[in-house]
């Protein structure tokens, strides 16, 4: 399979990117409950375009990363946080999701930050994974901090120095 294109989201990637996140929804790695239409604008006032990148394999989009800051304080401005990663099912096992997460890396650099974060859920084992195989480290662990089909599962801080 060939190698996924990287780019920054732009306005008309709205519509395929709700879709690709409504069609990865899974209580593997979402705490909100399954979207429900009528579905909500996938860009909103706190995230647009610029906030994503996708990925494409044979001109269709088939994964993105958000990236954001953890806070709105400037003493935390040098910290970029991984708040969404979603790869179509398709696509899984395609080097997709890592793409992905070395271009939020690179662009997270490339925007001033010296450390990126991300939150995962702990029964999240391939995600936690691929985040481990790419130097992000445990930093935290909030025990049974959600109920997630009647399960306690822990929320999981790792980042890593850029």
């Amino acid at each position: 399979m060939p190698a996924a294109y990287i780019r920054l989201a732009i306005p008309d990637d709205e519509d395929a990117l709700g879709r690709l996140d409504r069609e990865t929804w899974s209580p593997l790695h979402a705490v909100q409950p399954r979207p429900q239409p009528p579905y909500k604008p996938f860009y909103d006032e706190r995230f647009g375009p610029r906030d994503h990148l996708v990925a494409e394999l044979d001109d269709a989009l088939v994964g993105y990363i958000r990236l954001g800051f953890p806070t709105s304080l400037a003493c935390n401005s040098h910290v970029r946080q991984i708040q969404g990663l979603a790869v179509a099912e398709e696509a899984r096992g395609a080097g997709v999701g890592r793409a992905l997460l070395r271009a939020a890396q690179d662009e997270a650099r490339r925007r001033g930050a010296c450390r990126i974060t991300l939150r995962v859920l702990g029964h999240n084992t391939p995600a936690r994974g691929l985040y481990e195989s790419e130097g992000f480290v445990v930093e935290g662990v909030l025990p049974e901090e959600f109920l997630i089909e009647g399960e306690y599962v822990d929320d999981v801080l790792m980042g890593r120095s850029l």
